[in-house]
């Protein structure tokens, strides 16, 4: 295994690689994902097959994956086929009734344009690193929050969608905050589909399973590939609730540098809270306190009196030096 002195970490994996480590036969990478640097915002888009009409009607799904966690990206999907496809007949009814197995089976076959879900099914992710979450969620002004992230990426994918000359008429959301106000901001921007906004849109609509299952697929990856990548112990789930991750974060953050990866959302609580609060229940490593200098300017020193005719100011304000 090489070591790559400018990540100070390994170089991409094979799938050889990448299977044993996750002591598998054989293991599936999304064409979602860039294996050197997994990590990264990224998007990607693969259309239907050549010979399926785009000027059908289509419906269109969208779900994401990673909106809670400490660690990783959020990754939002698109997916989309012709109307007269049934999806049913594959098991996306409820993706979250399905294995890890599962689902990166159907997200293969899928990118398999040579089965009919391949030819009828084109899909599209954006991943929004942990840094970029950051970055927006942290402004000193204008803050950027989770919603209107999530909200622009959902309205980006499905512009570009469009864009590529898919006859979109039919769009299913799960929603990110109340789903009425939602569905009516989504409706004035496509005013040329029916859009419908909902609560549990994954259970409901296969489509937005379909959806689920590429956003959920490219983001576990994303993560196995991280971990391998700095050849770092489990994290767990990534949730701050979650024992082994909150372990995890204490035991390898640096007091001045914070952890490497890009792979912290430095805009959650718990990882603030874990790299600027120095706690006596903490062990090693000790935490160290910034004292941010800033050199106070000399004070004005000047003595008022009482204005003359002469320093008569401009608009009819008095001043006098």
């Amino acid at each position: 295994m090489k070591i790559s002195e400018e990540t100070n970490g390994v170089d991409s994996p094979s799938k050889d690689e990448f299977a044993k480590e996750k002591g598998s036969n054989a293991a599936f990478i999304p064409p979602s994902i860039d294996t050197a640097t997994p990590e990264k915002s990224k998007y990607f888009h693969t259309t239907i097959a050549p010979d399926v009409p785009k000027d059908q009607p289509f419906r269109l799904g969208v779900d994401e994956a990673g909106r809670g966690p400490v660690l990783g990206p959020m990754v939002y999907a698109v997916a989309y086929c012709p109307v007269d496809f049934d999806l049913t007949n594959f098991g996306f009814a409820d993706s979250k009734t399905l294995t890890a197995v599962k689902r990166s089976q159907l997200l293969e076959d899928i990118c398999n344009k040579e089965t009919e879900l391949g030819r009828h099914v084109g899909w599209s992710v954006q991943s929004i690193s942990a840094k970029e979450l950051g970055a927006g969620m942290l402004r000193q002004y204008n803050k950027y929050n989770l919603n209107s992230q999530a909200h622009d990426t959902t309205m980006n994918l499905i512009q570009k969608v469009y864009d590529s000359g898919i006859r979109i008429t039919e769009i299913y959301v799960d929603t990110v905050g109340p789903p009425d106000t939602y569905q009516q901001k989504l409706q004035a921007r496509f005013p040329q589909a029916k859009v419908k906004v909902t609560k549990k849109a994954d259970s409901l609509f296969p489509i937005v399973s379909l959806a689920s299952i590429c956003a959920k697929v490219t983001r576990d990856v994303q993560l196995d590939l991280v971990r391998y990548l700095l050849q770092t112990q489990d994290w767990g789930s990534g949730y701050s609730s979650d024992a082994k991750t909150t372990k995890w974060l204490r035991s390898s953050v640096h007091p001045v540098f914070g952890w490497k990866g890009d792979i912290v959302r430095y805009s959650w609580q718990t990882a603030r809270d874990i790299l600027e609060v120095a706690s006596s229940k903490t062990s090693s490593p000790s935490f160290i306190h910034v004292d941010w200098h800033e050199e106070k300017s000399a004070p004005l020193n000047f003595t008022p009196r009482k204005p003359s005719a002469k320093s008569r100011s401009w608009f009819g304000t008095d001043f006098a030096f």
